[in-house]
């Protein structure tokens, strides 16, 4: 009995991992600011796209730690390309696990189009941010869960 239980699960979670980045953030329930500011800054469609892509994902309590009010102001439509600067800034062309990072520190450009500083010595940071959780297989990528939304540093 144990036996069909566990193929079910199996094929559970095979069906999981085949949902894109932005349904599995959907689905994950704790992305909401992220999943809000990708529709107002209008990347559904590119994250739906073929990828492969690393994101890094910012939880809710991180978009909650920016300064008050700012959230709000970075969703109004007169500074969608600031959002989306910050959105593509914590993304990264390619699918990039955690093992294929570990002891590196590296520079990687986003798809914004600067570089971020990724260590991986000690844990993994990714600018000022910590991955918290890593390695979320999906259709068209791979997500790590961090900690702080990334602040591209003005050039």
């Amino acid at each position: 009995m144990s036996h069909p239980k566990a193929a079910n699960t199996g094929h559970n979670h095979a069906h999981a991992a085949r949902a894109d980045i932005v349904d599995t953030a959907v689905g994950a329930g704790q992305f909401n600011t992220l999943v809000a500011a990708v529709q107002a800054a209008g990347l559904v469609d590119t994250l739906k796209g073929d990828g492969p892509f690393t994101v890094f994902a910012p939880i809710d309590s991180a978009f909650a730690g920016l300064p008050h009010g700012e959230v709000d102001r970075l969703l109004r439509p007169e500074n969608r390309h600031e959002l989306v600067d910050i959105l593509t800034f914590h993304v990264v062309p390619g699918a990039i696990t955690s093992d294929q990072l570990a002891g590196q520190i590296l520079s990687v450009e986003t798809v914004e189009g600067s570089s971020v500083l990724i260590d991986a010595t000690n844990g993994v940071r990714v600018g000022n941010a910590e991955v918290i959780q890593a390695d979320i297989q999906t259709s068209n990528g791979v997500i790590h869960v961090v900690d702080r939304v990334i602040i591209p540093t003005a050039n």
